[in-house]
């Protein structure tokens, strides 16, 4: 029961160290720093099992483990009020082609980290994308202004018509 007792104290520590941590920088882990995560791991499990080396140990570790993120995947569902605590929120990064410095701030994205997330998805200027949102799982999403010349091409609302060989 005490191994039990372990597992659920250092899964809750390491769901709080993964929230503080930041979205950004899990996402964006260098092979050398998933090296040390996995090291990191294998202190915890010697601290959630006294460095008893039973397989049954091993397996009820492993197994709080992964109910606890079961009940924190079900919780989420469940209660979708929950879900902003369990699994964070999106969050505004531009709006309009303006850069919001204090998020950018707050979520400790730097303007190279950005600029080398738009220049991935193929845009040049900042000034060209209507809003970037940083997903929860750490990823940014750039929606482009729309091109008011798109349906200027064709005035008579042809393009927006089905054609009879389609």
């Amino acid at each position: 029961m005490e191994i039990v007792l372990r597992a659920v104290v250092v899964f809750a520590f390491l769901f709080l160290v993964t929230r503080v941590v930041g979205r950004a920088s899990l996402s964006e882990i260098t092979p050398f720093e998933l090296l040390i995560y996995v090291t990191m791991g294998d202190l915890i499990q010697q601290s959630v099992t006294q460095q008893d080396f039973s397989l049954t140990s091993a397996f009820l570790a492993v197994g709080v483990f992964a109910l606890l993120t079961i009940g924190l995947s079900y919780t989420s569902w469940k209660w979708p009020r929950l879900r902003p605590l369990i699994r964070g929120t999106p969050v505004m990064l531009i709006r309009s082609g303006a850069v919001l410095d204090d998020v950018m701030r707050a979520q400790r994205l730097t303007m190279d980290d950005l600029l080398a997330a738009a220049r991935e998805q193929g845009i040049r200027r900042l000034s060209d994308v209507d809003v970037a949102v940083l997903e929860t799982d750490g990823k940014i999403s750039f929606f482009q202004h729309q091109e008011a010349s798109t349906s200027s091409d064709d005035s008579s609302g042809a393009a927006d018509k089905p054609r009879a060989s389609e």
